[in-house]
């Protein structure tokens, strides 16, 4: 084989390990996100790594309802770890915890992951609902785990609309309500009302003839 026989065929075999590698990344844990847009919050801290995190609030702004932090966790270590809670920082909001089936802790095992939020993936309701921050708004969320400990991050808050709809709170309520109270108009006090008989009209009484004059045909 000739020498620039040899040198082609080097680089295609290196441009065959190039793509090969690049589509074993492409499998990966970036790839388990569930098609999340990648540009949300995320951050790693020892064996774990939180991606895609996020605060989904009530579509409808005008709305009390619960909100949600939505988010996946990895576990790259070889031990398990529990999710022991999230915590939202210059709040009063109070983060239930639920794991996909049963009613135990949120378990993230060794090498793997665990979805928050979504159908059939582990809750966390923020009950009553996040009312410090806007949408819009970057709001910090600490995940406590049971081995790693505090892995906090600035999440962004956004309403349960278009693509985080499915990711959004379980619970929507509906707005209010408001209907117009009508009275019957008032009748002006002192006056007869539209339609209404005038009762109690005066008769003249004690109608007397001019003295001193003839009445109408005397004297014909």
């Amino acid at each position: 084989m000739s020498r620039s026989l040899r040198r082609g065929a080097l680089a295609a075999t290196a441009i065959v390990i190039s793509i090969a590698s690049l589509s074993a990344c492409g499998a990966g844990n970036d790839a388990q996100t569930l098609g999340v847009r990648p540009d949300n919050a995320a951050v790693t801290v020892d064996d774990v790594k939180i991606q895609n995190a996020l605060v989904i609030t009530q579509p409808d702004p005008g709305v009390v309802g619960p909100a949600v932090v939505s988010a996946t966790v990895f576990n790259n270590g070889q031990t398990r770890q529990t999710l022991e809670s999230i915590t939202l920082p210059g709040t009063v909001g109070t983060v239930k915890l639920k794991a996909a089936e049963g009613s135990g802790p949120i378990v993230v095992p060794a090498g793997g992951s665990v979805v928050i939020g979504g159908a059939g993936n582990a809750t966390a309701t923020i009950e009553g609902g996040l009312r410090e921050a806007r949408n819009g708004d970057a709001q910090k969320v600490v995940f406590k785990l049971s081995k790693t400990g505090d892995v906090s991050l600035d999440a962004f808050v956004v309403p349960a609309e278009g693509y985080f709809k499915e990711y959004g709170p379980a619970e929507i309520p509906k707005p209010p309500v408001t209907t117009p109270t009508t009275g019957a108009p008032a009748t002006p006090t002192g006056e007869a009302g539209h339609g209404a008989t005038p009762t109690g009209t005066a008769t003249p009484t004690g109608t007397t003839t001019p003295t001193g004059e003839a009445t109408h045909a005397a004297g014909h």
